[in-house]
């Protein structure tokens, strides 16, 4: 056989080609089944939402006694915080979380019986007050529904702090 023989014959090609795209499009496809099949689908549409919040202190009200802290909803005394959700995706209000480290309660915690329009969805515009210290480093914290993952969302740090 000669070289030049050798360099014109491509009847293999085709065959060869076309079974490593048969396997590919086979791996990729069970990959995207099994994925569903094992319940990791799921697992892949919980990322957190994307929003923006705004903190606005009031260092001339006193916190322990503002419109919505019953129910344990304060971290101090020092000022009022006023947690205004400024724009992004709407949260439930039961996987939004207001934490100082230590302690932390729901958006849709027992304050939504006062003035402060807690409750249901968070959406651009929805406010909540908190009683807070000078030093108090207070987070907007979100939760997935499983549990499994959190992210920050917004912080605010006391004059203080």
């Amino acid at each position: 056989m000669e070289f030049t023989e050798l360099v014109r014959d491509d009847e293999a090609v085709s065959p060869v080609i076309g079974v490593i795209l048969m396997v590919a499009i086979t791996v990729i496809l069970a990959a995207v089944i099994g994925t569903f099949v094992l319940g990791l689908g799921d697992e892949l549409e919980s990322t957190s939402p994307q929003a923006s919040f705004t903190f606005d202190f009031d260092g001339s009200v006193d916190g322990s006694s503002g419109e919505c802290d019953s129910g344990g909803q304060t971290f101090g005394g020092d000022g009022l915080l006023t947690i205004t959700h400024d724009g992004g995706d709407e949260i439930d209000g039961d996987q939004l979380f207001i934490t100082d480290g230590s302690n932390k309660w729901s958006w849709n915690s027992g304050a939504s019986s006062n003035d402060c329009n807690i409750g249901g969805t968070v959406s651009a515009g929805s406010t909540a007050q908190v009683g807070v210290g000078d030093g108090d480093t207070i987070r907007m914290v979100w939760e997935s529904s499983n549990g499994g993952d959190s992210a920050t969302l917004g912080k605010w740090t006391g004059p203080d702090a």
